[in-house]
């Protein structure tokens, strides 16, 4: 099997990744009285960062972003319907091949398209993922074909946006368009900026490093592999802590990249509103991983024909949903966890409909109580998310259904991470504020000194800033 991968990735939140983004900080705003020397140091970086994965993206990349920004001129030039549905239909082609390619070898491998005696010369692995690459790039060509959107005649402003370092490995999933315009301006960063961006990149690592590392290594990992070994509760208890993890860990991901932006004058979308607070399954998917909701509603959902009819919007839906689940993979699991979130999507439409817009405000115990009914469902369907396979999503299923009691597996000290991670859910949005503003009017020097300080907690603490984002691997 031929894996290509590298060692001593750039990863989010490594030290390694800190000295690459204060590198291109200083060089950024040390060139940014030119246009032409901020676009190419941008797009100079975006390239480094992807050629310490893999030196073939330098050129993978630039091609194919290179291709959309060749069919954007056509849409920009060309009126004719037909002529326009060519060019997007090329673009759609291009990058879900690259999709494909990237992320989903293995699944045609395995259903025998290719001869058995010519497989081992397809079967790799591409080390750095481009799907968040893929759907940002189609948001352009789209974008023109609707004409949502200006684009671009400078192939130096498309290629630098499109793979904008930042939100390569896990997004948040930005429209082409807004990239390009945002570093048009030249937007200087003010003091509160950059202690805002330090802050929410020192938010970012800590999240990631002393939660979602730490109950990924100290439960989820080994009951999630070996569930047999556990009691029904300590199965349970795992499920929790997956939700947590996976909301820690990719909630401080997007703030590390939110952080690095801001650095270089650049505003990310926010991709995460406490989700778990959701009343519904609708509220639920406006609250997570909400650039990717967006992507899907904005241009899977609403390219689906047939609105007008009564069953359409609800099997779009499904469809949706189902889509997006197979695009985290070609595998049963996450087909059906698509599924489930598709139908509940559709179900909660439904309910909604049929009461009308004047329905009264649900009381605060009732709302706790749709709370707490959407979190339980939320996480059975992180089980399939997080499961190998349908064999290893029963036994889990079955571990928990035996009500067997017993946390031998629960330390104090892991106890108390659930305990404080839970807790921090709650933390009024408010707080969160007053904390970042408090942080950013501190001193330039007090602010890098907390960074630093985070950095080296991290790497002391068992190396957990070497452990990828989850993420990272879609």
């Amino acid at each position: 099997m031929h894996t290509l991968r590298y060692n001593m990735q750039v990863q989010a939140g490594s030290a390694l990744y800190f000295v690459f983004l204060a590198s291109v900080f200083f060089l950024y705003w040390t060139c940014a009285a030119s246009r032409l020397a901020r676009l190419s140091i941008i797009l100079a970086a975006n390239l480094l960062f992807c050629a310490h994965y893999g030196i073939f993206y330098i050129v993978l990349i630039p091609v194919c972003a290179t291709i959309d920004y060749s069919l954007g001129l056509g849409l920009m030039r060309f009126r004719a319907p037909a002529l326009r549905r060519f060019l997007v239909a090329i673009s759609i082609l291009v990058n879900l091949s690259l999709l494909v390619s990237s992320r989903h070898m293995g699944w045609f491998l395995s259903q025998g398209w290719i001869p058995a005696h010519r497989a081992s010369d397809w079967d790799w692995v591409f080390p750095l993922g481009l799907s968040f690459y893929t759907f940002q790039a189609l948001t352009y060509t789209i974008d023109l074909f609707r004409r949502d959107a200006e684009g671009t005649s400078s192939l130096l402003a498309h290629l630098s946006a499109v793979s904008f370092f930042p939100t390569l490995q896990a997004g948040p999933i930005t429209r082409v368009a807004d990239l390009v315009a945002q570093f048009a301006k030249r937007r200087v960063p003010t003091r509160a900026d950059g202690g805002r961006a330090f802050f929410l990149i020192a938010s970012g690592a800590l999240k990631k490093a002393f939660i979602a590392d730490f109950l990924a290594e100290n439960l989820v990992n080994r009951v999630f592999d070996t569930p047999n070994l556990y009691s029904g509760a300590q199965s349970l208890l795992a499920v929790y802590a997956y939700s947590l993890q996976l909301y820690f860990d990719f909630s401080g991901y997007t703030d590390i990249a939110r952080g690095a932006g801001l650095l270089l004058g650049v505003d990310l979308p926010k991709n995460f509103d406490r989700p778990y607070l959701s009343a519904n399954i609708a509220e639920f998917w406006r609250r997570w991983h909400i650039s990717f909701s967006n992507w899907l509603r904005d241009y899977l959902y609403y390219s689906i024909p047939g609105k007008r009819t009564r069953i359409m919007p609800y099997l779009g839906l499904v469809i949706t949903m189902v889509l997006g689940g197979l695009w985290h993979g070609f595998t049963w699991t996450f087909a059906i966890w698509g599924l489930l979130h598709g139908v509940a999507l559709a179900v909660t439409r439904g309910w909604q409909s049929s009461r009308g817009r004047n329905h009264p405000k649900p009381s605060p115990w009732t709302r706790a109580w749709t709370i707490f009914a959407t979190y339980q469902f939320v996480c059975f369907t992180w089980i399939f998310f997080r499961a190998a396979g349908l064999p290893e999503a029963w036994q889990m299923l079955q571990r928990i259904g035996s009500l067997t009691l017993g946390l031998e597996a629960v330390s104090p000290l892991l106890a108390a991470v659930l305990l404080l991670s839970a807790a921090m859910l709650f933390v009024p949005k408010e707080w969160y504020t007053r904390a970042m503003d408090t942080f950013a009017a501190c001193p330039f020097y007090i602010q890098a000194a907390a960074l630093l300080v985070v950095t080296g907690a991290i790497q002391l603490l068992g190396g957990r800033a070497n452990v990828a984002f989850v993420y990272s691997r879609f």
